[in-house]
């Protein structure tokens, strides 16, 4: 409906002035999350409109002026995120970058360590999906490319970190069930469940969504189904034992993924017992460090196993403030702002 809303309606009322033209950034129909539940709140046909920073009011007068009253049913102007205003918002490129990230990606200085550690995967999910309608200006396409993916020593070290989160983790189910703390043993396979989802996502190249979309965005990638199965045996589990059998498996398919990525030395895949104590573990530490020892980036080579803001911390409040979130990062890797 986006892509029809630019191509009938906004491309007409812009027509002559250079722009680039997306549905793009916040909105679950931007990852193509949306359902028919998506529609009871801001909810519309929707275009980003990127022009010179000279040109914005001016577009965006003519666009307010020129607007029907509704496009295939729906109001051109909504409730959206609290403000009643056109589906169509006009900003400069560089500006609306830094507020979504935090920083430019076209500045003269490229996208720095911090700038890819500090920005949260769902902000880089939805500056990198959605779709481009129009890129009159020549910059969006490449500002999304740049940013498709992270480089590769940045991608082994979050990578580690993701690991290294599992491993500080991983015998406590079986611990807390040894006590007869069933209830604690869940808790902790459910964090470690959400942390195998996160790493087979990044191990596929995918910037994983929020908590609402993580089960979605896991079950769409090619091959899932047996981890999914896996970790859903681990949740429903009543004793640790069968728990931790099920994490065994999931453990099991993420090294086997990571040993096909091939980003580091090949690992043995199976489980073993945690020391001297009747709990079988993957080892994750043992996969962090043959990430890190494949680093040659020595920036990276030296950053504490702290990982990018979303590894250091889930609070909505943090992360859906780019300045807070650099601010964050910079202080726990040791970074200046």
């Amino acid at each position: 409906m986006s892509r029809a809303f630019y191509a009938e309606v906004v491309a007409p009322l812009v027509a002559g002035v250079p722009h680039s033209a997306a549905l793009i950034g916040p909105g679950s129909e931007v990852l193509a999350f949306d359902t028919g539940r998506s529609a009871d709140h801001d909810w519309g046909p929707r275009v980003l409109v990127f022009t010179a920073p000279e040109a914005v009011e001016a577009v965006e007068a003519r666009v307010a002026a020129g607007l029907p009253g509704r496009f295939r049913g729906f109001e051109t102007v909504f409730d959206y995120r609290g403000v009643v205003r056109p589906g169509v918002e006009v900003a400069d490129l560089g500006v609306w970058l830094e507020g979504r990230l935090g920083f430019d990606p076209e500045g003269s200085g490229g996208i720095s360590l911090l700038d890819w550690l500090s920005v949260p995967w769902q902000s880089l999910a939805e500056v990198t999906g959605g779709e481009v309608f129009h890129d009159g200006l020549g910059r969006l396409e490449g500002v999304r490319a740049a940013l498709r993916w992270y480089p590769a020593d940045v991608w082994r070290y979050v990578l580690a970190c993701q690991w290294r989160r599992i491993a500080q983790e991983e015998p406590f189910p079986g611990r807390c069930g040894e006590v007869g703390d069933e209830l604690g043993s869940a808790v902790v396979g459910a964090r470690l469940a959400r942390e195998v989802m996160r790493l087979a996502l990044l191990l596929r190249r995918r910037y994983p969504p929020y908590a609402k979309w993580l089960g979605s965005a896991l079950a769409r990638l090619p091959g899932s189904a047996e981890l999914g199965e896996a970790l859903g045996s681990a949740l429903a589990a009543r004793s640790w034992r069968a728990r931790e059998s099920a994490l065994a498996v999931a453990y099991g398919r993420v090294a086997a993924m990571q040993n096909r990525v091939a980003l580091a030395e090949r690992l043995d895949e199976r489980v073993r017992g945690f020391h001297d104590r009747p709990f079988q573990v993957i080892g994750g530490d043992r996969f962090a460090r043959a990430l890190l020892e494949a680093v040659s980036d020595p920036a990276v080579r030296v950053l504490p196993l702290v990982g990018n803001v979303d590894q250091v911390s889930d609070s909505a409040e943090l992360l859906l403030a780019p300045s807070r979130a650099r601010a964050v990062a910079a202080a726990a890797l040791g970074l200046g702002v």
